[in-house]
């Protein structure tokens, strides 16, 4: 129980880390935060045209035809298209944030390790090859899927869940192999 609990909070503790890294010190995400000078006017027109939530531009209003939601569709192509996340107000308190997400870094490392616990007598290429699967499952799944849809670059993210779920399994591999 010791142990597995060791490679929990280490492995917990390794993401995070890394998601610290990506997110904050080196701004790998930069790509995704874009800066425009036009910001006021652009927040103040939408604070007062829209109410918070998530927008996909252009769309159909509720009930519209299956038939006009095709011609809307057909006549929007080629065109700008905008997502938006809108907040009524920007919360810079990070303390919850940074509890949630490290909770969340826990269970998946918890589930990873319950599964390689499972297997057996699982060897170090064995758990490191199990780690970065599950890092490369959540990234196409989730992350590749939506940016084929919403045309997205996603490199970064791959390289996320490359470095972060190698290095798990790395220190899982050195800690829960069978000796």
């Amino acid at each position: 129980m010791k142990k597995t609990i060791i490679a929990v909070l280490v492995g917990a503790l390794i993401l995070f880390i890394w998601q610290f890294i990506s997110w904050g010190a080196v701004n790998l995400h930069s790509g995704m935060q874009q800066y425009t000078p036009k910001q006021t006017e652009i927040l103040k027109y939408l604070g007062d045209n829209l109410e918070e939530g998530f927008y996909y531009l252009p769309g159909s209003a509720p009930g519209t035809s299956q038939e006009e939601m095709q011609k809307q569709y057909e006549d929007s192509n080629g065109k700008p298209w905008a997502q938006i996340y809108y907040h009524k107000a920007l919360d810079t308190a990070m303390t919850m944030n940074m509890v949630r997400g490290l909770i969340v870094d826990l269970l998946a490392v918890f589930l990873l390790v319950f599964l390689i616990q499972k297997m057996g007598n699982a060897s170090f290429q064995t758990i490191v090859l199990s780690a970065l699967s599950v890092g490369l499952i959540g990234y196409l799944s989730v992350t590749y899927v939506n940016s084929i849809w919403f045309q997205t670059k996603t490199l970064i993210d791959l390289l996320d869940a490359v470095v972060s779920w190698g290095a798990i399994g790395l220190w899982l591999g050195f800690w829960l192999r069978k000796k």
